[in-house]
Parts: C-alpha cells; structure tokens; sequence
C-alpha cells in the first residue's frame, strides 16, 4: 500500500514531517534508494539525504534529530539488543503497556514482560525499576554456552535424583518428591526436563548415562513418536461395546471398573494378563502358566478376581483380540459383564496401556514371560501399587484403594 502524501504541510513544531521520515527510513531498510523513498513520501531527494546522512557543518539550520528507527517486521533479531532495551526502559518510564511497546519493537508481549521481569533491579521498598544497560549486562552474561546444569552443581541434588532413578521413579515423580522434601529449598527444585536433559544430552555428564535404561522406556536417547499399531480385528463372537459401558465408568467416579489386556513374550509364545482399575489405578497381575488360548485367559480371569471385594468388580473393558473369545463363560462365572472397545482405539483403555507400559521396565519385549512365576508377579505389582501417581495428586493406588475401601 503506498504512502498517502499529505497536500497541506503546515509547520507542527518538533513533530515537522515526523511522518514522512519513518516511512522514508522503513522504505530505505527495505531496499530501495534516496531518490525513489523520498518520491513516495512526497520530499526533495536532499531532505532524505540529510534524514539519512545529517546535515553538513556550517549549516545554518540546527541538526534535526534523527527519526526512530523501524524495526522490519519479517526478520527480527532472535535477540533483544541494548537499543531494544533502551527503548522499553523508556517506554515503562511513560507508563505505556506492554502490548503497546511490543508492538512498537515487532516483538511478542510476553517478550516484553519476561524481559522486564527478569532483568529489572529492586528499587527502594517494594518498588522495581527496568535499568536498560543493567538488564543488557545481566543478558549477556547468561547467554554464554556450554553453561554447567544445575543437577552437575549440587551433589545433594545429583545423589537424591540417582537414588530414586535406581528403583526405578519416574523423573516426574523425582521432581515432585524434591518440592515434598524439601519445600524451602530452590535450589533443589527441578523441572522433569532437566533430569532428561542431564541424561540424554551428550556432553552434560551430570547423570551416570546407564541411568537412562532405569527410565519406563529404557531408552539411552530420544527418539520421535510413532504411531501405535492397529489392534487385531474384532472376532465373530457377539460382543457389547464400549458405547454402552455405564457412565460412572467413564467418569472415573464408582470404583470397580476395570480395563485388561495382555503383554506378549518372545516369539508370542507367553504372556501375562493385565488389570488395571480406572478409579484407583491399582493394578493385578494375571499368570498365564500353560498360554494364552481363551479358556486359559477365561480360567486365569476368574481366579484373580474371585479375590476381589463385590464392590470392586462392576465392569471389565477388553480389546478386540481372540483371547477373549470365552467373555461369555466369564460374565456368567462371575458376574461381572464384559465390554469391548472399538477396533484400532487403545486410547479407550487409556490406563491400561499406560500400565503396560509401565511393565515392561520389568517384562522386557522378546523375553520369555513364562519365567516369571506368581510370587514374582506378584512384587512387581505391589511395586507399582507403591508408587505415587500424578493423576491421584501423587497418591499411590495401594493409598486410594484403601480410601475408597474404608469409605
């Protein structure tokens, strides 16, 4: 859009043509020449040069001052400059807001507030004031790499972090240990970021690089998300959606809703049943001593549950897979009805997959899960039932199944 050039240019005191020169100097810094920008505001070639360039010595005439300087919107800097920082400091003095600077610079708001906030200097009082050469100096020292983390400056930190990665704590849940033990202290605080980083980022050396196998996924480095496979498709036999689960299963509100599935050993040739309660995220173990077929899942299903109170058993939610293929027999042995999700939709199990998940830092895929007899099946699970869990505000499942049980 061209510049509109005004036809009455009436004298307007220190503010003459202030106008014409931020958009004959915006022209300029997008390429074009003297004579071209100083056309299309409407000036004689030697006024933009002299907007440019000043006004020779010995002119009669004092200097004009020279025109604020427009940032080009389409390549700002990745950095704020001391310039920059004059400018805000200027602009805060004036009480202007902080979308209004932001605009006037090309940059974020949040830009603007998070570099007032973190470089300004305490005043007298209460007060804070925005120092622009201070918040320069404090810039630039930061921004020097390779800096050293805090988990490889704080022993205690690195010992506590380590300690609980060994039995296996997610970085999450060290994280929020640390603010439990010890709320008065920052600088043992950490974000889960940072003990990822502290072990996948090369060069760091702040955590024991074998610690990353310690972690759910076992992985020694990031890698991206894929896509999960499909589930096997549905079977023949007459099934009862997930649609039409009751709804205080969904809610997560009723106890006693259960979502199962199976974790496959080495060549298919074992597995073990899974169980995980929606409301507590308790979970059970099942052995799968002679294989996996339906009537030994059928067989397997009914022990496990026949250990639970009536008030624990209301539903089971199950994948698609053959395995399930004697549900019937199931319902009618326990009472308990069974109900299938859609095909190609593990998030409909979510707890479930995320326990199984959870399960093969102990059953590793292409193992032999047969090795592993009910005594141990059962450990790993009371293991798990101890851990505290985010989604239960950092209760354990053991915890809240208690809560529910004495309610």
């Amino acid at each position: 859009m061209d510049f509109e050039i005004r036809a009455i240019r009436k004298e307007q005191g220190p503010r003459k043509l202030y106008r014409e020169r931020e958009e004959y100097f915006r022209l300029v810094q997008l390429g074009f020449g003297n004579v071209e920008a100083s056309r299309r505001v409407g000036v004689n070639p030697r006024t933009g040069r002299e907007w440019r360039n000043g006004r020779p010595e010995g002119g009669k005439k004092r200097p004009r001052p020279p025109a604020r300087p427009v940032r080009a919107a389409s390549s700002p800097s990745r950095y704020l400059s001391e310039a920059d920082r004059i400018h805000i400091a200027d602009r805060v003095r004036e009480k202007a807001t902080i979308r209004a600077i932001a605009a006037e610079l090309g940059r974020s708001p949040s830009t603007i507030s998070r570099e007032i906030r973190r470089n300004r200097t305490p005043g007298r009082g209460s007060q804070w004031h925005y120092r622009p050469h201070a918040a320069q100096a404090r810039a630039d020292a930061r921004r020097p790499r390779p800096k050293a983390g805090k988990i490889g400056q704080n022993t205690e930190l690195r010992d506590f972090i380590q300690e609980h990665l060994e039995v296996k704590w997610s970085p999450e849940q060290i994280c929020q240990a640390l603010r439990a033990h010890f709320p008065e202290r920052p600088e043992m605080h950490v974000v889960h970021e940072t003990v990822y980083q502290a072990l996948y980022v090369q060069g760091r050396g702040e955590l024991r690089r074998e610690l990353a196998r310690a972690l759910r996924s076992g992985r020694t480095r990031r890698k991206p998300h894929r896509q999960a496979a499909c589930r096997q498709p549905r079977f023949s036999h007459p099934m009862v959606m997930i649609s039409e689960r009751p709804a205080e299963a969904d809610d997560r509100a009723v106890p006693g809703h259960w979502e199962g599935d199976l974790i496959i050993g080495k060549d298919g040739a074992s597995a073990i049943g899974t169980l995980v309660e929606r409301a507590t995220r308790y979970v059970m173990l099942v052995h799968l001593p002679d294989g996996r077929s339906a009537e030994h899942l059928r067989d397997a299903l009914v022990d496990t549950v026949q250990t639970l109170p009536s008030d624990l058993t209301r539903s089971l939610t199950w994948d698609q897979g053959s395995e399930m293929a004697a549900h019937h027999d199931f319902s009618v042995a326990t009472d308990i009805p069974v109900y299938f999700c859609d095909p190609a939709s593990p998030w409909q199990r979510g707890s479930n997959e995320n326990t199984n998940g959870l399960l093969r830092q102990y059953f590793p895929k292409g193992t032999d899960l047969a090795a592993h007899n009910p005594e141990h099946l059962a450990a790993v699970a009371a293991e798990l039932n101890g851990r505290p869990r985010k989604t239960l505000d950092w209760e354990t499942p053991a915890e809240r199944r208690h809560k529910l049980l004495a309610a």
